[in-house]
């Protein structure tokens, strides 16, 4: 009898052994983009930049003038810029682009700012990245301090879920960063 209950217990044990179901680990998407391509972009406004080509720009219905939509339909995003001209009210341009950032504290996990400075192009501002659930994952102003403001934010066509939007939000920054870098002041207005 002992015989049979040790040959009974090796059958079960050999018979269970096999592969375990294991939970699956979580994982992001693997979205890849194309390399990002830039060509100047002039208009008639008293900016000028370099674009990605991925970006179909198009001034939005009932916009003021030379404000901008740089729309990435890949990416289901898109670039908002807002151009203001500066008479005698830089200080509160400079406080209305730095309050909104912060209208996103209350679903985002962190906000950094950069300071940027380009004596050559005579651009200077901040580049906000937000990280977390908040609507916007990017936000910058540059102004020369005398004559022109221009902001720019980055928002997508779905609800925020950072998890699922961290490549594209990084691409978009990325765009954002090379905009930043080739702004140019023109004398139009």
């Amino acid at each position: 009898m002992k015989k049979l209950i040790f040959i009974g217990t090796l059958i079960l044990l050999f018979a269970s052994c096999g592969d375990e179901e294991q939970p699956k680990p979580k994982a992001y998407l693997a979205l890849d983009y194309p390399e990002a391509k830039y060509k100047p972009f002039n208009n008639d406004c008293p900016y000028s930049f370099e674009v990605n080509e991925l970006a179909v720009a198009k001034k939005p219905a009932g916009a003021k003038d030379c404000w901008l939509n740089l729309n990435y339909e890949l990416l289901d995003g898109t670039i908002f810029l807002t151009y203001q001209p500066v008479r005698n009210n830089l200080d509160s341009l400079l406080r209305d682009a730095q309050k909104l950032p912060l209208q996103h504290t209350i679903k985002a996990d962190a906000i950094e700012g950069d300071v940027y400075t380009n004596p050559y192009n005579k651009t200077y501002g901040m580049f906000y990245e937000v990280s977390g659930n908040a609507a916007s994952q990017a936000q910058f102003y540059l102004t020369d301090s005398v004559r022109h403001f221009l902001t720019g934010s980055v928002y997508f066509n779905a609800q925020p879920n950072f998890d699922s939007i961290i490549p594209a939000a990084a691409y978009l920054k990325d765009d954002i960063r090379h905009l930043m870098e080739t702004v140019k002041w023109t004398e139009r207005e």
